[in-house]
């Protein structure tokens, strides 16, 4: 038995449970704070009056980026650069805004496609992992609880020990988009401080500084999230074994 099982299994059912209850408490604050810290800067209009549609243009044209193309899409929060169409896409009360947590959005999503346009080896990593994770994705979500029942009137660990490797996959990949985004907002704030045009205060810098910090906080509990599902179904399959 590898140290793994040997930790897992000195973690029971309900240790593993509470350990769910403390961060679904811990991420529900987070994302409450992002909210609410988004909610706040878009009420802070930039002194320099651009939209975020206009700051992700002229990011990319800093760096020479000319084959992206920045676009409105529907829904709240749902900005994001795709790598295989070459699109920053930004939500509409990020596209069209002129406030402080537009700005800040739109140069972190362009801060992936600054990461794309130089071959960042974490981006790149996450991006081959994607097929996989598509799988990995579909079979915990019928391996998880068929395995238990399995396990309990079968005896059977086999069907729950292969959801559970799927959920190590995902879990692998929520610990590896961490980098990705922390690195995507530390280009975006270096740019953003370099460009006096853009935000002309430090106050501002500051406040974009803060808003995406606690977006990257609900990559960090995101993550933190999948970990303890992992070690909650794992305990199943290891107590269940010794």
């Amino acid at each position: 038995m590898n140290h793994l099982s040997i930790i897992i299994g000195y973690i029971g059912y309900n240790s593993a449970w509470f350990l769910m209850i403390a961060i679904a408490l811990i991420s529900f604050i987070v994302q409450w704070r992002f909210r609410s810290k988004f909610k706040q800067y878009s009420e802070v209009v930039l002194l320099s009056g651009l939209s975020g549609q206009e700051v992700a243009v002229k990011m990319l044209r800093a760096h020479g980026i000319f084959d992206v193309q920045v676009i409105s899409v529907e829904g709240q929060l749902t900005d994001h650069y795709n790598p295989e169409t070459k699109t920053v896409n930004l939500s509409q009360d990020v596209f069209y805004g002129r406030s402080i947590a537009a700005a800040a959005v739109a140069a972190h999503e362009c801060g992936h496609a600054v990461q794309h346009a130089q071959a960042y080896g974490w981006l790149s990593f996450r991006s081959a992992m994607v097929p996989v994770i598509n799988v990995a994705s579909t079979l915990t979500q019928w391996t998880l609880f068929i395995g238990i029942m399995l396990l309990f009137f079968a005896q059977s660990p086999y069907v729950l020990a292969v959801g559970v490797a799927a959920l190590a996959l995902v879990t692998f990949f929520s610990f590896i988009t961490l980098p990705v985004e922390f690195d995507a907002s530390r280009r975006a704030l270096a740019w953003l401080d370099n460009n006096y045009s853009i935000m002309q205060t430090a106050q501002e810098h500051e406040q974009a500084k803060d808003a995406l910090w606690w977006a990257a906080m609900t990559y960090v509990v995101a993550a933190l999230s999948a970990l303890a599902t992992l070690v909650y179904y794992a305990s199943f399959l290891f107590n269940r074994r010794n």
